[in-house]
C-alpha cells in the first residue's frame, strides 16, 4: 500500500502529465489517470501513436508546467454544470463518467490554469511541488478494460518526493526488467504465446516442457510421500454440476459455456466438482479419512485481455490441486500438516520470505453463518498453533469458504500468490456428501480445497524472475553441455554425452565450428549449469575439464568422478546462486 502523501503526489503528477499531453496534442481526449502501487498512469484517445521520443517531449513539457507553479484549484459543480463543461471541451469519456456518478454524490473538478479534469482530489498545492518524476512506458488499454470499447494509449510514469528515491526505484525497475520472465522465456526458448491461437494460452517449447515436467515430477513425488491419491478428471462437465456447486451464479462471467446436443456444458474453471463425483462414486467410511485426492488439473478461466500478463495471468493454466475430505476433528491437524507441506515445497525453490493472509467471509457467499464461523476459526487456530505470522484480510474469502493465502516475496521484494488452503463446509452440503462413522451413522465430511504452487504457470513465471533464469542443476532444462575444442574431439564428446544420458542427465554437445570462448559464452547465456570441455588431453586420459556457471573452472575429472558429484548435487535440490541484486 502506498502512503496517502505518495498517492497525492502521484495523482498530481498524472494531472500534470495530462496537461502536458493536451498542450502538445490539443486533439487528445482524456480518459482516467489514477495513482497506482509503483507510480501513476493516464489514458488518452490520441490519433498519433506515441513513441519513446514522445515521452521525452512530454517530460520536457511537464518540467515547463512545474516551473510555472500553477495552483491546483478545486471547484464543485452540479451535474448539469459538469456535463456542460466537458461537452463543450469535447471530452466524451469525462461526460460518460459524469453520467455514471450516483445522484447526490459530489462532483468536483480541479483546474490547473486553463486545464481542467474531473477529480475528487486531493492534490498538491501547485504543480511546482512535483520534483522527482519519470515517464516509463506507453501501452494500449481498452477504455474501462472492456474489449468492446475503444483502445486508448496509456502512459505510465512514477513520482517520488526525492531524487534519491526515484533513482533507487529506477535501479529496482531495471533489475525487474532484466528478470522479466517473458524476456527470459524467449531468451531461453521456454515458451511462447500466439495471438492467432488465442490470448492467454501458453505454448511450451521443448526446454520449457522439460522444465515443467521436472517440476511436476517433484510435486507428484512429494504428494505420494504424504498419502495423496492421484486422480484425473475431464476438462468439460455438464452445466448442472456448476449450478449445484454455485459457480453458475457466482462465477459465470469467468467461465466458458457451450452447448452439446442441446445440453449446457462448461469448460472447468476448477477441479472440485470432478473430485466430488469421485468421492460420491461409492459409500465412504470414516476409516478412509483423511481422504486426499490430488490432480495436476488444467482449468480455463476468462480473464480480460487487459489483465493478461505472460505466465502470471493466463486463460488456461494447471493447478497442483487437491481436495481433502475429513472429519471435523481432523480438520485442524490437516491444516497444520498442509502448512508444513507448503513451506517445505516453497523453501525448496529458495523462497524464504512469505506474507500470509487469512481471508474471511465476503459480501456474497453461500452456506450458513455457523459454518463460516467454524471454518474461519479452524484456519485461525491452525495458523496460531503453527506460530505463523499472519494478517486477516476481511471480506476476501471465496464465495464458498474462508481461506489462507501464502504469498512469496522474491529476490527484489515483490509478492507473488502461491499457496491457497480453503476450508469448505458448503460444497459438501450442496452435493449431499456423507460418510459412515464407526456406529454406522451418516455424517457430513469437512472438505479442504488446496493448491501449494497455485498455478504452475504463475509459479514458473515467479520462479524465473526470482532467480533471473538461473535454475539449479536438478531443475535446469539442459543440465550439462559438452564442448569439444576442435572437430577431432567430437567423437569423444558424443561418447561423453551418451554416458551422461544413460545416467539420466539432460545433456547436449555443442559441435559448432566456433571458438571455445564463444561456446562457453553461449552456454553461460543459456544458463546451463555445467560445461564439460574436451580436448586432446581429455581424450587421451578419458577425462573432462569441468566448468560451472558463475564459478568458472573446477578442474579435470574422470567421467565417473564427475557423475558421482553430479548425482549428489541433483538429489540435493540446491539453489546455489545468490539471489539479491
Amino acid at each position: 500500500m502506498i502512503s496517502k502523501n505518495t498517492e497525492v503526489l502521484r495523482h498530481s503528477a498524472s494531472h500534470i502529465m495530462a496537461q502536458a499531453v493536451k498542450e502538445l496534442f490539443p486533439d487528445a481526449l482524456l480518459g482516467i489517470g489514477p495513482a497506482i502501487e509503483d507510480g501513476f498512469y493516464y489514458d488518452f484517445d490520441l490519433a498519433k501513436t506515441l513513441s519513446s521520443e514522445d515521452l521525452s517531449m512530454i517530460e520536457d513539457k511537464m518540467r515547463e508546467i512545474i516551473k510555472r507553479k500553477i495552483p491546483f484549484k478545486k471547484e464543485v459543480l452540479s451535474r448539469e454544470e459538469a456535463l456542460k463543461l466537458f461537452e463543450e471541451r469535447g471530452e466524451k469519456y469525462k461526460v460518460e463518467l459524469i453520467k455514471e456518478i450516483p445522484e447526490g454524490e459530489e462532483i468536483s473538478v480541479y483546474w490547473q490554469g486553463d486545464f481542467v479534469d474531473l477529480c475528487r482530489g486531493p492534490h498538491l498545492e501547485s504543480t511546482g511541488d512535483l520534483r522527482a518524476f519519470k515517464l516509463l512506458s506507453v501501452a494500449g488499454a481498452y477504455w474501462k478494460g472492456k474489449e468492446s470499447n475503444p483502445m486508448l494509449q496509456r502512459i505510465y510514469g512514477t513520482a517520488f518526493e526525492t531524487e534519491m528515491e526515484l533513482k533507487e526505484y529506477l535501479q529496482w525497475r531495471e533489475e525487474a526488467e532484466k528478470r522479466d520472465h517473458r524476456r527470459l522465456g524467449k531468451e531461453l526458448d521456454l515458451f511462447s504465446f500466439h495471438e492467432e491461437a488465442g490470448a492467454g494460452l501458453v505454448f511450451y517449447h521443448p526446454k520449457g516442457a522439460v522444465l515443467r515436467h521436472t517440476l511436476e515430477s517433484f510435486i507428484k513425488e512429494e504428494h505420494q510421500k504424504r498419502g495423496y491419491q492421484f486422480v484425473i478428471t475431464p476438462h468439460i462437465l455438464k452445466g448442472d454440476l456448476w449450478n449445484i456447486s454455485g459457480h453458475s451464479d457466482f462465477y459465470r462471467e469467468n467461465m466458458y459455456f457451450f452447448q452439446i446436443e442441446e445440453k449446457e456444458y462448461a469448460v472447468k474453471p476448477m477441479n472440485c466438482p470432478g473430485h466430488i463425483l469421485i468421492y460420491r462414486s461409492k459409500p465412504r467410511s470414516y476409516r478412509e479419512f483423511p481422504l486426499r485426492f490430488f490432480e495436476l488439473g488444467t482449468v480455463y478461466r476468462f480473464e480480460r485481455s487487459g489483465v493478461l500478463h505472460g505466465l502470471l495471468r493466463v486463460r488456461g493454466f494447471t493447478q497442483d490441486d487437491a481436495h481433502i475430505f475429513c472429519t471435523y476433528d481432523q480438520l485442524e491437524e490437516e491444516i497444520v500438516s498442509l502448512l508444513d507441506f507448503s513451506f517445505y515445497i516453497l523453501k525448496t525453490f529458495a523462497f524464504e520470505e512469505f506474507e500470509v493472509k487469512l481471508s474471511t467471509q465476503p459480501e456474497k457467499f453461500v452456506g450458513s453463518q455457523e459454518n463460516w464461523n467454524r471454518a474461519t476459526n479452524a484456519l485461525r487456530k491452525a495458523l496460531e498453533s503453527h506460530n505463523v505470522k499472519y494478517e486477516e484480510d476481511p471480506g476476501e474469502g471465496v464465495f464458498y469458504g474462508p481461506k489462507i493465502d501464502i504469498k512469496l516475496r522474491d529476490a527484489i521484494g515483490r509478492l507473488w500468490q502461491a499457496t491457497t488452503i480453503q476450508v469448505d463446509f458448503n460444497i459438501p452440503e450442496r452435493f449431499e456428501l456423507v460418510y459412515w462413522d464407526k456406529d454406522n451413522r451418516q455424517y457430513r465430511p469437512a472438505m479442504i480445497h488446496r493448491a501449494i504452487l497455485g498455478s504452475l504457470e504463475r509459479f514458473l513465471g515467479a520462479l524465473l524472475e526470482h532467480h533471473c533464469g538461473d535454475l539449479p542443476f536438478w531443475l535446469a532444462p539442459i543440465q550439462i553441455v559438452v564442448l569439444p575444442l576442435a572437430d577431432r574431439h567430437n567423437e569423444y564428446a558424443l561418447k561423453v554425452v551418451s554416458k551422461l544420458e544413460e545416467a539420466g542427465f539432460r545433456v547436449l554437445a555443442d559441435l559448432r565450428n566456433e571458438t571455445i570462448r564463444r561456446k562457453i559464452r553461449d552456454a553461460e547465456s543459456k544458463r546451463i549449469p555445467y560445461m564439460l570441455v574436451v580436448g586432446d588431453r581429455e581424450v587421451a586420459e578419458e577425462r573432462v575439464a569441468v566448468r560451472k556457471r558463475k564459478e568458472g573452472d573446477k578442474g579435470t575429472y574422470t567421467l565417473e568422478e564427475f557423475l558421482k558429484e553430479a548425482k549428489i548435487e541433483a538429489q540435493g535440490r540446491i539453489f546455489p546462486f545468490k539471489l539479491n541484486f
